[in-house]
């Protein structure tokens, strides 16, 4: 940690962003493609590119945003979508901690400006130079400004793309949400501690999607396997300790 603040002070402030922003080109091709697919998503749902800009900037988080995109429908069930992301979104938590050690000493406005354009790529791309000492705030700064023109630009894109599209399905571009989805979900799998939370919340959200109304299920999936995730986990635990203690 001290070697990494030393590297760090040597450098500005801007170049320091400057060399985030370098390092994270590495990634930016495949964020902007990505984003092409959620941007063609939203202009089949009729949203408009401002719609979709505005989206993009206050949110910035891929999965979530899909989802967003997938319960977009009038009247726009705003209580379930923001539970929906709230859940998908709970990985930040442990992001931002793993984080706190290059936000030591900073003011507050300064965590929620950066923390806000953090993304998986440049969080991973940060912190494996973190442990080189060759990272700061600012360069995690710099990574999630690439990362953010890399995504608006892919969006938008798409939303063209999808705006000029008369016919998807002669394309197959319909089933690319269940693509998307369906990577996001295998890049996830950690091995065979995830099995029991994966049929718990499976089995959940198929219950809901019958018993209850618009996109429920979204959510009382991700709450179900969540708390069987954190249940095992907490049980693991203790078992170690016990053994630990005898």
């Amino acid at each position: 940690m001290l070697h990494s603040t030393k590297t760090s002070n040597v450098m500005s402030k801007g170049e320091q962003l400057y060399l985030g922003f370098i390092a994270n080109l590495v990634v930016a091709a495949s964020v902007a493609a990505y984003g092409s697919v959620l941007g063609l998503l939203a202009a089949q749902k009729g949203l408009s590119w401002i719609q979709l800009l505005v989206m993009n900037l206050s949110v910035f988080a891929g999965s979530a945003q899909f989802v967003m995109i997938d319960m977009w429908f009038p009247p726009l069930p705003v209580l379930e979508i923001t539970l929906a992301v709230l859940i998908i979104n709970m990985r930040y938590l442990l992001i931002g901690a793993s984080l706190s050690p290059l936000f030591l000493s900073k003011p507050l406005h300064q965590k929620m400006l950066f923390m806000h354009l953090v993304a998986d790529e440049n969080w991973a791309i940060t912190m494996a130079r973190f442990h080189q000492g060759t990272s700061s705030v600012w360069f995690l700064f710099g990574g999630g400004l690439c990362v953010q023109a890399a995504w608006c630009s892919g969006t938008m894109l798409g939303h063209r793309l999808g705006a000029v599209i008369a016919n998807p399905e002669q394309f197959g571009l319909d089933f690319s949400f269940v693509a998307v989805f369906t990577a996001l979900v295998f890049s996830f799998w950690k091995g065979r501690q995830d099995v029991l939370p994966w049929i718990a919340a499976s089995i959940a959200a198929v219950a809901a999607e019958t018993l209850l109304p618009g996109k429920w299920y979204i959510v009382v999936g991700g709450v179900i396997g969540a708390l069987v995730a954190a249940f095992f986990s907490f049980h693991k635990q203790d078992s170690i300790d016990g053994s630990a203690i005898s």
